[in-house]
């Protein structure tokens, strides 16, 4: 039986399976079915971690972290965790090959992914001019160029974020009206660098071997397809939170989720289902940094020592 099974190999697990196994405990497992590291390792540069300060990759930076845990006694295992139930005071995982596990307690870590917008050229270029991440990635368009896609609050937010490190940015959105906040559509509009080009289709993001170099957007109305030159061009058109794991035969979550299935936690991590906890990116209100997620994951552990203590 195991003390902590994570569940999730990124920033989050990583440090959380760091920190429980330094801190003591003594059958921690770590269920990843890629190689740990998160989705951060398909970075091409990482310059915002703090304490690096040479630019990196994102499999640069995760390179070190998986064999760091181990050394402590962290375990690794390749299996796709599909469920989680809870009877009485213990966990069962239910795997893809078959095959099951107790725990006395859970840590969620798998994160979220980006959604496709589903344009032509986003599989080309994506991290070559594609980006999900305006704070990852904005710094590189300084005094440039560059196209947000989306029109809800993260696609405005990040738009804002954009306007105050690039020359320009056009917000690209299929409806002429937004799915955002009021105060964000006015913190939006009063940017005098943001030009708004609404009730589009994207046809085509295109570019070189250096990445990309513009796109083209049809107008819905009139049929006519607009070029825009630029280097950077950001997706925000939602994000699918991978708390599948989570859901039980009858439809429900085993803890509380809110409406995009985001795990409810507290500031420990802690979900309303006692010894279950979720850190990094599949929990609410998370930030989608490496260095949250591995706060995140930090903060889960300790509390998960106390737990079990």
């Amino acid at each position: 039986m195991l003390d902590l099974a994570i569940i999730g190999g990124g920033p989050a697990g990583l440090t959380a399976g760091l920190y429980s196994t330094r801190g003591g405990l003594k059958n921690v497992t770590m269920f990843e079915m890629g190689m740990p590291g998160g989705q951060i390792t398909g970075s091409s540069e990482i310059e915002n971690y703090p304490g690096q300060e040479k630019i990196v990759s994102g499999m640069e930076l995760m390179q070190s972290w998986p064999e760091q845990a181990k050394r402590f006694g962290l375990k690794h295992e390749m299996k796709k965790a599909l469920k989680v139930t809870k009877n009485n005071e213990l966990f069962t995982l239910e795997f893809e090959d078959g095959t099951k596990e107790e725990a006395k307690s859970v840590l969620l870590a798998t994160g979220s992914i980006p959604k496709k917008a589903g344009f032509k050229g986003e599989k080309e270029f994506f991290g070559r001019g594609i980006s999900t991440c305006a704070t990852c990635d904005g710094f590189f368009y300084k005094n440039k160029e560059v196209a947000v896609i989306g029109g809800g609050d993260s696609a405005l937010e990040e738009a804002v974020y954009l306007s105050n490190i690039c020359s320009k940015v056009y917000l690209v959105h299929r409806r002429d009206f937004y799915k955002a906040a009021p105060s964000t559509i006015e913190h939006m509009k009063a940017k005098d660098n943001i030009e708004e080009i609404t009730n589009v289709t994207v046809e085509e993001v295109y570019g070189d071997n250096m990445g990309v170099t513009g796109l083209k957007v049809k107008d819905k109305k009139t049929g006519k397809v607009k070029d825009l030159n630029v280097p950077g061009v950001f997706t925000f058109v939602g994000r699918d939170v991978l708390s599948d794991s989570l859901k039980q035969d009858d439809g429900t979550y085993l803890c509380e989720v809110n409406e995009q299935t985001e795990v409810v936690v507290d500031l420990k991590m802690k979900t309303n289902v006692s010894g279950l906890y979720a850190a990094g990116d599949v929990r609410i209100n998370a930030a989608k940094q490496v260095v949250c997620a591995a706060a995140d994951g930090a903060t889960a552990a300790i509390d998960i020592i106390e737990f079990i203590g």
